[in-house]
């Protein structure tokens, strides 16, 4: 196998596009599609489809996928001890799985602690489903996976729930649509376009819920699993849309939008899932007193 091919697939899965990964990659489109196809054509199968104007994964593209990402991680180690060997310094690898649900800025948040303890650490984080992650962990391959709901005690994986806090949600819009919403929240969503998570969140099926108690019937424009992409088209007017209230102050400073309204009726709660039932390693503990005494304390 060409390595220089399977990276240049990993890097484009990874960006979301073509276009992207080209300018991660410096080279151009052109070339990329085809060290791609060179790919695909020497393992006999379809890595990507079209979906509009985007890519996506085909089955066995996901599959390449989870190798590609222990094969390039493992790279990264080896070249890590190397240099740790050559420097005489010891580094703490610290390998956590982040659920591609929880949203990105409360992610760096539960995370920056770790590096910040007493030894050096190099953080490496691997970011998908929730199920993948947890059977990555498993197998020792993960220290610790962060995701927006606990393990489910059906599933036959040795592992424990460390709850680390919740918040309240909070909706939100741009300025040009928010002058356009009539009567009190929540009921002034009813007819208006709206954002929100897709099926596999945790928070999607409280939300239905919370609409249809409310009475409340906005028109939803887009689903989205990925908080981050939500975020983007309700920045640009689209719609509105709800993200944890704790990092409410930072989308308002970053995205120029509105706060229409906020609600503890709804709950993003979060949790640390390790293979250890009493946390003892000095990354988890930092993570999971942060979280509780200062982000959702």
């Amino acid at each position: 196998m060409n390595f220089k091919h399977l990276r240049y697939f990993w890097v484009t899965a990874k960006a979301g596009g073509i276009t992207r990964a080209g300018e991660q990659l410096h080279t151009t489109p052109q070339t990329l599609s085809g060290q791609i196809k060179l790919l695909e054509d020497w393992l006999g199968r379809k890595l990507f489809k079209k979906s509009g104007r985007n890519l996506e994964l085909t089955e066995d593209g996901r599959i390449a996928l989870g190798y590609a990402d222990q094969i390039f991680t493992l790279g990264a180690e080896l070249e890590s001890a190397l240099q740790t060997a050559r420097d005489g310094k010891k580094v703490l690898d610290f390998s956590v799985g982040v659920a591609d649900s929880v949203t990105k800025s409360i992610a760096y948040r539960l995370l920056e602690p770790a590096l910040s303890i007493d030894e050096p650490v190099r953080l490496i984080c691997v970011e998908g489903k929730f199920p993948d992650l947890l059977a990555q962990l498993a197998l020792n391959r993960l220290d610790l996976v962060i995701a927006d709901e606990a393990m489910s005690r059906r599933l036959n994986v040795r592992a424990f729930n460390h709850a680390l806090g919740g918040t309240a949600m909070s909706f939100f819009c741009t300025p040009e649509l928010k002058a356009q919403l009539k009567g009190k929240f929540p009921h002034c969503m009813t007819n208006q376009p709206m954002l929100i998570p897709g099926t596999q969140a945790s928070v999607r099926g409280q939300l239905e819920s919370w609409l249809t108690r409310h009475g409340v019937q906005p028109r939803i424009v887009g689903e989205f699993d990925d908080g981050a992409l939500m975020t983007a088209f309700g920045r640009e007017g689209r719609g509105v849309f709800m993200a944890p209230s704790v990092v409410e102050d930072e989308i308002i400073r970053q995205f120029g939008v509105k706060v229409i309204g906020r609600t503890d009726e709804l709950r993003d709660e979060f949790f640390a899932v390790s293979v250890e039932r009493r946390i003892t390693h000095p990354c988890v503990v930092a993570i999971t007193d942060a979280a509780r005494v200062t982000l959702f304390g």
